[in-house]
């Protein structure tokens, strides 16, 4: 008789994702559809859309109504919402599931000034029992699985984050993702992942465990999953214009070997195809003005690539643009 030895994939409620799975990170201004078909085309197991505002939605704003969009392909997806209010927040939810995601996911993370300090986001990390009925009326709301991204904590001194799983599993989310930072240390210093760990040691939690902060190369996804044991990573900044990123760390973690860096005909091929999803999904004028964040990181490291960057980031013809990215297939590829 043979055995068994397969091992079980991830699931958030009845949705399996892998057996160690990479997530894209809920990203404003950058995880938008165009972005996340790059990354799913990459090996992202589970992505998440930008966040969207439960007031825009409850007012059908067209900007957070354009969030709603997913794609049979992207499955499966997570749309995340936010906000202060805890009614806005069920309406919200209610109005998400509408769209059909996999998975509605509530952001308690972005420690932007603008949520935060509105009690939104992080800001809610102010406030833990407000957090915990929040949730659980969002829960009671859905009838897909609800999912939280967090941080650490607001400071230093509130880095409650274990209990708070704890309490967050016990009103019925179904895995949670934390930022290894508190607030107050928004994207500075290094991310803290012994309290992520410390929360997936609970040995009352039941829920998968994502971590997320830092990883930025095969290697260190390797020595996190093995140091902190958590049940996945979700990548956020490191994918910015380098959508392969999935690809190698998935390679990395088969195999043990880095694969080589992407030449100058599939990285000028993955800026097109960003860029026509892009004006596809915007039109022309927003999708020129949002690819050039991305141009950067795409062409990262390149000898003598200054000038060409500097014609991608103040071109505004859809056509000079395509020229321009066709006469970077010729160049050659040369590392700094």
């Amino acid at each position: 008789m043979k055995l068994n030895t397969a091992v079980p994939l991830v699931r958030i409620g009845d949705i399996e994702i892998a057996e160690f799975p990479f997530l894209l990170a809920p990203m404003e201004d950058v995880s938008d559809p165009p972005f996340r078909a790059l990354c799913k085309k990459y090996g992202a197991d589970l992505m998440y859309t930008e966040f969207i505002s439960s007031e825009g939605l409850i007012r059908d704003a067209a900007k957070s109504r354009a969030k709603l969009d997913i794609f049979e392909y992207e499955r499966p997806i997570g749309i995340q919402i936010f906000g202060s209010e805890i009614g806005s927040m069920r309406q919200a939810a209610a109005i998400t599931e509408e769209a059909q995601p996999d998975i509605v996911d509530i952001n308690y993370g972005c420690p932007v000034k603008k949520v935060a300090c509105r009690g939104a986001g992080a800001g809610i990390l102010q406030d833990i029992p407000k957090m915990v009925s929040m949730t659980k009326e969002i829960v009671d709301t859905c009838t897909l699985p609800v999912t939280v991204k967090t941080r650490l904590g607001w400071d230093d001194q509130s880095k409650h984050i274990v209990d708070v799983a704890e309490r967050l599993q016990d009103v019925g989310i179904k895995a949670i993702s934390i930022h290894g930072r508190t607030r107050a240390q928004m994207y500075k210093g290094q991310a803290d992942w012994s309290l992520i760990a410390a929360v997936k040691n609970n040995p009352r939690m039941r829920i998968p465990v994502f971590g997320n902060g830092d990883i930025d190369s095969p290697q260190k996804a390797m020595e996190y999953r093995s140091r902190y044991g958590v049940d996945g990573i979700m990548i956020g900044r490191a994918s910015i214009g380098t959508p392969w990123v999935f690809r190698e760390m998935k390679h990395y973690m088969a195999t043990g070997e880095i694969l080589p860096p992407p030449g100058m005909m599939e990285r000028v091929a993955v800026a097109r195809e960003h860029f026509e999803k892009s004006i596809e999904w915007k039109g022309d004028r927003l999708g020129v003005v949002e690819m050039r964040r991305h141009y950067a990181n795409y062409f990262k490291g390149l000898r003598d690539f200054k000038q060409h960057r500097l014609e991608l980031v103040t071109m505004d013809e859809v056509e000079a643009i395509r020229e321009k990215l066709t006469q970077l297939e010729s160049l050659p590829f040369e590392l700094a």
